[in-house]
Formats: structure tokens, C-alpha cells, sequence
């Protein structure tokens, strides 16, 4: 995505200005985010205990060495497309990537996700009559789709209780919430929720829901919109699987924020500004769910447009890294003053064109890149102590690769 100046299709001028602008797209510094949500109380009413990212225990699974499932989400339809969900795996040690074929039958499934248990895989099929699809896993059956309620879905995620499957319709601007039941499959949907308000945003025709993610507490759930600059902040209502908003948080004028991700001590995050190629911290408070949408910084990239499009934290808080797909590179950035600061290291050549969408190996070992217009996955080994990057092997061919989930 990019400013209004993008090409649409479809109703209302279209989800397509999300999936084409990869083709049209041809030393510290340090910035703390204003003062954070409240803390959260400890026994007796006293402040918690603050975290140190440093010295935080890292929640990752110890590495499992041999071939591992990597699954790579591309669109169906245009030039060079792919054929489904591409099926690879990966050496958990080496990096190395091979190709296994791929699943037919999902329509532009150009994100996904997986089950906490990891018995089902989710599709987005990113269409102007947007769906959901799930995969069993390992045999790669279908097991069906559901309908969105919205036009070009683009991102879904498990509520971590694993029985409500969450999706945002970037075309439309909703969030969408499904039943998931005890094989995976998806039920008819049970809430859909349109952001109406406020107005959009400078160059946008109207919301454009890109993310939408259970917070750290488990309680609430946030839609990031780019189309209306605003994070929305909703209770799930676990019984029902209805949504009730609870709170919004502003992002600058023309910002268009695509991507929030948290630091594991729950009381930040870190967001992704699409348009205007900045990143933000933010506090958040678990009590109330409500975001406080800090300063924009820089994101190294110079002042080219560089479409960032998300941010990874290491699982002990102590670094993030930022995907820059105009600018093809990855920033790093170390995480200080307990997640409420990013300070700007340096930026590495992504060794691809436009990478859409990063993730690490389950152990934090390895970072993939999907790199949208070149068609290609390239693997990074994590430096743990100073979170420098080192590329890996040779890229992986991979048509419209513009996702890649490594299990």
C-alpha cells in the first residue's frame, strides 16, 4: 500500500491498492515514547515490577535441528503467480530451504497463520468476496472456508485460547471474528465489525483494517487501519465471539499505521507507518486496553518512499527489526528503558525485492523474508547477544512470496 495514487479494483475503489503497490514501487539516533499507559498493579496495589528486556528469560522452544515446515503464502492470480500455499521446509540449523510442492484450492492466500497446537493452518483468501480457509496439518487436507463479510481480507490471527479465528478485511475496512472447533475448522462467523470512524485519512477513499491481534493480556484485541490512521482496541466477548470497542488510538494525520507488534514485557509496542515511512512506539495499558501512540521515528531508510511494513521483537525484548520494502532492507533497532525506547543501529540489505513480511524461526534462530517482487525467501541467523543479522544460503524461489511462516 501506499498513498492514494495507487490503482484500485472492485467495489469503492478496492482492495487491489494493498497487493499492487509491491509492483508499482520502483549513526543512532534514539527516540522514547512519551510517557506510557499507567502500570499495572502488584500485590497490595503496588507498581509491578518492571521488566528488563535483557534480562528477560526467552520464551522460545530449544532448536530442533533437521528439516522444519515452512509455508509460503503468495496470490493466485496475475502475472508470475502462484499456484496456493507453497509448501518447503528448512534445516534448523543451516538455513537452507527446499521446496515440497503446494496446496491448491485457496484463492490469493497471501497471509497465514497457524493453531496454537499446531494441528491447523490458516489461509486468508484475499478476494473482493473475502474468505478464511483452514488446512489440517500435517496431510494438508482442506477443511473449508468461511465468507468475511469483507472485501481483500489481508491478515487473520488465533485468539490464544484457540477457539475464535480473527481477520481484518482491508478492502472494506472491518474485522471479522469465526468459531473455530475442537478439528480446526472454521464455524460461520459470529461478529463483524466495520470502522465507520473517524473520517479517513489524508489520500484515502476509506478504512483500510490491516492487522488484528489479541494483546499480550489476552483481553482485548487491536485493529490497525491504515485507511483511517486509527488502533482500535475491542473486548472479545468469549462466550459469543462478539467484539465491543473499547478505545482508539490516534496516529498522526497520513501516518497510515499497517502493522503493531508488542515487546514481551506487554506494556509497549512498536508500529509499522506505512505511508508516511516512520515507526512509532507505543504504551499500552492491559487494564483497560487503551494505546498511547508515541512520536514517529526514524526508520533509517532515508526520505525515499520505503513502505515499512512490520516490525519482529526477539523474544527477550532486547532488539527489533523493521522490513522496508521500498527501501529492500531490514532496520535494526536495540529495545531500551524496559521496551519504551528504539534506538536506531543500522539497516542490512534484505538480498531481495520488497519484503512483505518477516518471521522468525520458533527458536529465534533464523529470520525469513518474503520478498514480494523478486519472488523470493532469504534466511537470516539471528546474532542473540547483538542482534546483527547474517544472511544465510542462497535465496529460495518462491512465486509472489508474500508470506512465510516457518514452524
Amino acid at each position: 500500500m501506499s498513498s492514494g495514487a495507487e490503482p484500485s479494483r472492485g467495489p469503492g475503489g478496492g482492495w487491489s491498492r494493498r497487493r499492487f503497490v509491491g509492483a508499482l514501487a520502483g549513526a543512532a539516533a534514539i527516540t522514547t515514547v512519551p510517557a506510557p499507559a499507567r502500570p499495572q498493579s502488584g500485590p497490595a496495589g503496588e507498581p509491578a515490577a518492571a521488566k528488563t528486556p535483557a534480562a528477560a528469560p526467552s520464551s522460545a522452544p530449544a532448536r530442533r535441528d533437521g528439516p522444519r515446515p515452512l509455508y509460503l503464502g503468495t496470490y493466485t492470480s496475475g502475472e508470475g503467480a502462484g499456484k496456493g500455499i507453497g509448501l518447503a521446509t528448512y534445516d534448523a540449523r543451516t538455513g537452507a530451504v527446499t521446496g515440497g510442492g503446494v496446496v491448491t484450492g485457496v484463492a490469493n492466500p497471501s497471509f497465514l497463520t497457524v493453531h496454537p497446537d499446531g494441528r491447523t493452518l490458516y489461509a486468508v483468501d484475499e478476494q473482493d468476496a473475502g474468505a478464511v480457509t483452514a488446512v489440517r496439518l500435517p496431510d494438508h487436507e482442506v477443511l473449508g472456508s468461511r465468507a468475511t463479510g469483507g472485501a481483500g481480507p489481508c491478515h487473520l490471527s488465533v485468539h490464544p485460547g484457540g477457539r475464535w479465528l480473527l481477520s481484518a478485511n482491508y478492502g472494506s475496512g472491518s474485522v471479522a471474528v469465526h468459531p473455530l472447533d475442537a478439528s480446526g475448522a472454521i464455524g460461520e462467523r459470529t461478529d463483524l465489525v466495520t470502522h465507520s470512524g473517524p473520517p479517513p485519512g489524508p489520500g484515502q477513499q476509506g478504512p483500510h483494517a490491516h492487522q488484528f491481534v489479541t494483546a499480550p493480556d489476552g483481553r482485548h484485541l487491536l485493529a490497525v487501519d491504515l485507511g483511517t490512521d486509527t488502533v482500535y482496541t475491542y473486548r472479545l466477548d468469549d462466550s459469543a465471539g462478539t467484539l465491543t470497542e473499547v478505545s482508539r488510538a490516534a496516529a498522526r494525520p497520513g501516518a497510515g499505521p499497517r502493522h503493531l507488534t508488542f515487546h514481551p514485557g506487554g506494556r509497549y509496542a512498536y508500529l509499522a507507518n506505512e505511508v508516511d515511512n516512520t515507526a512509532a512506539v507505543c504504551g499500552y495499558d492491559p487494564a483497560d486496553g487503551r494505546l498511547t501512540i508515541g512520536e514517529p521515528q526514524s526508520t533509517g531508510t532515508g526520505s525515499g518512499t520505503s513502505y515499512p511494513a512490520q516490525f519482529l521483537v526477539t523474544a527477550d525484548g532486547a532488539y527489533a527489526f523493521l522490513a522496508n520494502r521500498g527501501h529492500n532492507s531490514l532496520t535494526r533497532y536495540a529495545i531500551e528503558a524496559d521496551g519504551a525506547r528504539l534506538r536506531l543501529l543500522d539497516t542490512v540489505p534484505v538480498g531481495g525485492d520488497f519484503p512483505r513480511h518477516i518471521a522468525f524461526s520458533p527458536d529465534g534462530r533464523l529470520l525469513f523474508a518474503a520478498n514480494q517482487r523478486s519472488g523470493t525467501v532469504t534466511v537470516f541467523e539471528v546474532d542473540g547477544a547483538s542482534g546483527e543479522l547474517r544472511r544465510v544460503g542462497d535465496p529460495f524461489a518462491s512465486p509472489v512470496a508474500v508470506c512465510a511462516l516457518p514452524l
